[in-house]
């Protein structure tokens, strides 16, 4: 199979953006925080969807 020349640009990146917090989560996901509060106007947030009932056996 051919490599997908995106796919593998995409897994770089990602790579490189891990190596950057050192591979931490947590330092990521706030990196991640902080962009969103910087740039408010690129979120998307849809309405919460209906409960629906449970099933019972």
């Amino acid at each position: 199979m051919q490599a997908d020349p995106i796919v593998e640009e995409t897994r770089r990146l990602r790579q490189e953006y891990a190596k950057q917090f050192g591979y931490d989560l947590r330092a990521m996901a706030a990196d991640l925080r902080k962009h969103e509060q910087q740039h408010p106007e690129r979120l998307v947030s849809f309405p919460p969807k209906p409960a629906r009932g449970r099933k019972t056996a």
